[in-house]
């Protein structure tokens, strides 16, 4: 796992109240139209997967639209807006196999991700998407990761004694607008939570922020995915949050593809499936500590 200072610095400011700064580089309340686009290093044009008649690819680059702020999958190299993270390795070792360039652009609303998918602005969206029946009616998907679950991060002690996502109900719970979070937050209050038990559901605009209000004491918990609530546990300096519940309805990761992008998808397929077979896919995740998230053979 990447134990770099720049994600230290990350969580701390956000913990002390400056986070939503760094978030301005990243997640949903983003000036998408001023973000300018980040292009990873190029490749030598020498693909070995056949693209030709790919329209989307015709350009020499994968344009990749993605909710920067949710280390260690994707976030902005502190200072910067050089893009980092598992997605950003993961796309790169695809397109060296496709023999073209990938430039990840910063979304203005994770919430709208997959509509901006559907009116063309970007080739793919790649963004810790969980697959969902709800997303599959809107666009397809190339499964890359998982199943990853939610976790419930609380501060340090666990002051509420969370042991099951039940143990949600009657408490002001965060999570980042547009999330499968959400939703599942959503579907308690409907058939678990009592009705003078339900979760006061907060939602945020990224996911810093999400923690910032965790780490000042203005949340209960906050529900995020397993990856991102492990890796902000373990840098956060003073041990000032942790997560006390992971799993909870799992689902994989996915590359969201327009359901016209045919050519594409089977391309991309081919490519996840390349760099499985040259050993690429698994050093990846083994660099990031997600070797436990790899999809099943």
């Amino acid at each position: 796992m990447h134990l770099s200072g720049h994600i230290r610095w990350f969580l701390l400011a956000g913990l002390a109240g400056s986070l939503l700064a760094f978030a301005a580089c990243g997640d949903d309340e983003k000036d998408s139209g001023g973000a300018s686009p980040t292009a990873t290093e190029a490749t030598d044009g020498g693909g070995e997967i056949d693209i030709s008649g790919v329209s989307e690819l015709e350009d020499g680059t994968l344009t990749i639209g993605s909710d920067i702020a949710y280390p260690p999958i994707e976030y902005f190299e502190e200072g910067t807006d050089t893009p980092a993270g598992l997605d950003v390795d993961l796309a790169q070792a695809m397109a060296n196999l496709l023999g073209v360039d990938v430039e990840f652009d910063q979304v203005a609303d994770f919430g709208g991700i997959l509509g901006d998918l559907t009116t063309k602005r970007y080739d793919v969206i790649m963004s810790a998407i969980s697959i969902t029946p709800d997303r599959e009616a809107e666009i397809d998907f190339v499964a890359y990761f998982g199943p990853v679950g939610t976790g419930i991060l609380a501060p340090t002690g666990n002051p509420e004694g969370f042991a099951a996502i039940e143990d949600l109900c009657g408490k002001s719970v965060g999570a980042q607008a547009g999330t499968f979070q959400v939703e599942q937050m959503e579907t308690l209050n409907q058939d678990t939570c009592a009705a003078d038990s339900q979760i006061d559901i907060q939602t945020f605009p990224d996911n810093p922020a999400v923690v910032e209000e965790l780490g000042l004491g203005r949340l209960d918990a906050a529900l995020m995915d397993d990856p991102v609530a492990a890796y902000l546990e373990d840098q956060s300096e003073g041990g000032l949050i942790e997560l006390v519940v992971p799993g909870f309805e799992a689902a994989p990761y996915g590359i969201g593809v327009r359901k016209d992008s045919t050519d594409l998808k089977e391309v991309l397929e081919e490519a996840l499936q390349g760099i499985r077979d040259n050993g690429d896919y698994d050093q990846i995740l083994e660099d990031w500590g997600q070797g436990q998230f790899a999809l099943a053979e």
